[in-house]
């Protein structure tokens, strides 16, 4: 049996580059919730003169429309994980991802010409359709680079992404905007997926077609012995195992948590009246910058907590719902953020709250390439982020009129309990990870 310790780290490469095309996707995912906060983009969006004054009544109609643009953006994003997943498993992750790139890109500089609510919603649909690309992409690239015991770690690392692109968002966004418009902010931040197009396309290949992969890792990374088999398996089939549906569930409940700080932590911070400080456009950069590296560290931390356990002896099972249980319980304080008037305290509690939300993510991602064969891993998660992104639809509809009718508190509520009660339902759809083989997948029918 191959060392990981003598076998090569070339994968980790990889984990790399997976890791940069997660922290572009999400600058250009994240670009809106910081320039929504721009009076300026708030009186064009809502065709008001730019000398009129901004009223709480226009700005709370504001609030209930961005709100439904964010559920566009949801809404093409669950479509687009479907159509991502199948079209991977496909063509391949190379293609396929760079198509995903190709499409989020343009629609993000595109967002720089649109002139109203119903512009944006239209730019932000096209967004969606070619982000969800990478999740997907990456998944199934962990699972063809890593063996199980390793995939849990690689995700985390990659997924750490996410909070980077946040990071530098967070810097960069309100300087663009306040020096040259919030149009640059678009249109900067668009450019960059074209960079990583070229970077992906001439350095992305199978572990079995790359030169500097050496022998002693390949085997490594093949040491589960996993049979691949080519084989087409309907989305209607995948729905037919518990397995799915467990994945499913703990992305519909937890996505939704993670898309509400996205979309409303920079406005939470710039108008609740409870905190003793308020931020703007000025002032967003090391709050974010703080909370975000918390989160990258639980990102993780909590894959790498996995992977000890599994060490130690553990089973898959045993290991991965442990550390999404302690995840879970981190979460549950965060509601008292809503409630202090100490910004401190507040970006402590979300800063936990979204390293944990991490954690959570990376496990429920090694659900997919656990559970099933690497050749629908892509399809598997596609279905769950579907259902992800259909949780985030309807929390999205809904929290720009909570927000305006209640304040934050509600939605903080909502976010303590998600986590807790979707462990709850994985544990009795899926008791044991009892993974599905390719020759269940073309001998056996499900029921």
């Amino acid at each position: 049996m191959v060392n990981s310790t003598t076998s090569g780290r070339f994968r980790w490469r990889i984990v790399a580059l997976l890791f940069i095309a997660t922290t572009i996707n999400y600058v250009d995912r994240q670009v809106l919730s910081f320039t929504m906060t721009d009076e300026v983009f708030r009186k064009e969006m809502l065709d008001l003169a730019p000398d009129a004054t901004l009223t709480k009544e226009a700005t709370d109609r504001f609030k209930v429309l961005y709100g439904d643009v964010d559920a566009a953006f949801k809404f093409a994003y669950a479509i687009g994980f479907l159509l991502a997943g199948w079209l991977i498993d496909k063509i391949g992750t190379k293609k396929g991802f760079s198509i995903g790139i190709v499409v989020w890109s343009l629609a993000g500089m595109l967002t720089a010409f649109v002139g109203n609510i119903a512009g944006l919603r239209w730019a932000r649909a096209l967004l969606g359709l070619g982000e969800a690309a990478n999740f997907p992409s990456s998944i199934k690239t962990v699972s063809e680079w890593f063996p199980r015991r390793e995939r849990s770690f690689a995700n985390g690392l990659f997924n750490a992404g996410a909070n980077v692109g946040i990071i530098l968002t967070a810097l960069a966004v309100p300087y663009l905007i306040i020096q040259f418009g919030w149009r640059s902010s678009f249109l900067v931040t668009g450019v960059l997926g074209f960079g990583l197009l070229l970077l992906w396309w001439f350095t992305y290949s199978k572990p079995e077609q790359n030169p500097k992969l050496s022998p002693d890792e390949l085997a490594y990374i093949r040491s589960d012995d996993e049979t691949i088999v080519p084989v087409k398996v309907s989305w209607g089939r995948l729905l037919g195992y518990k397995q799915t549906w467990a994945f499913a569930v703990g992305k519909f409940m937890a996505d939704p948590i993670w898309w509400f700080y996205m979309s409303w932590l920079p406005d939470f911070f710039n108008s609740n009246d409870a905190l003793d400080q308020k931020l703007d456009l000025k002032s967003f950069g090391v709050p974010f910058l703080i909370i975000y590296v918390v989160s990258d560290a639980g990102s993780i931390f909590f894959g790498w907590l996995t992977t000890q356990f599994m060490n130690l002896g553990w089973t898959a099972n045993r290991a991965r719902k442990t550390t999404m249980l302690i995840c879970a319980l981190c979460v549950v304080p965060i509601f008292f953020a809503a409630q202090t008037s100490s910004l401190t305290v507040a970006i402590a509690l979300i800063a936990i709250a979204t390293a944990a939300h991490q954690g959570w993510s990376a496990n429920m991602y090694t659900f997919a390439s656990d559970l099933f064969p690497k050749n629908v891993v892509a399809s598997v998660t596609g279905i769950g982020g579907m259902f992800g992104a259909v949780g985030g639809i309807l929390l999205a509809l809904l929290a720009g009129r909570i927000i305006t009718a209640f304040g934050y508190l509600p939605m903080f509520i909502i976010a303590s309990c998600a986590y807790l009660i979707a462990l709850v339902i994985i544990h009795l759809i899926l008791p044991n990870m009892e993974p599905i083989k390719t020759e269940e997948l073309i001998k056996e029918p499900v029921a």
